[in-house]
């Protein structure tokens, strides 16, 4: 679907240990890192990278990662919590989105909203 996303962060270090926890039972990993960002992503390839840089207020996003099962969801909420992040929806079924859809969300240290998803 896309080859790379790129968020900018105020905070490099603050934006790595929180994704580099949250992210690690969905599969990815941090790949490369070095004073001006850091990319994440499974199997040693990068597809999620952080940049440093000032971000707007109020200039978040959403993104979405997909989970290869529930408990992975809820292990990305948990660890995210741990290293910092905000509930922004605890883990559960979302049956107005559709009857199998079980996500979490969380907000990361720089205000995006950032979901786990699991549809099965």
């Amino acid at each position: 679907m896309y080859d790379h996303v790129g968020l900018t962060v105020n905070d490099v270090a603050a934006s790595v240990r929180f994704y580099q926890s949250a992210l690690a039972g969905l599969g990815y990993e941090l790949v490369s890192r070095n004073e001006s960002g850091a990319g994440f992503g499974p199997n040693g390839q990068a597809a999620f990278w952080l940049y440093a840089g000032k971000r707007l207020p109020d200039s978040g996003i959403h993104i979405a990662f997909q989970a290869p099962d529930r408990t992975a969801v809820d292990r990305f909420h948990a660890a995210g919590l741990t290293a910092g992040g905000r509930d922004h929806g605890r883990p559960g079924l979302r049956v107005d989105y559709s009857p199998d859809y079980y996500a979490a969300f969380l907000i990361d240290p720089d205000g995006n909203n950032i979901e786990a998803v699991f549809l099965r």
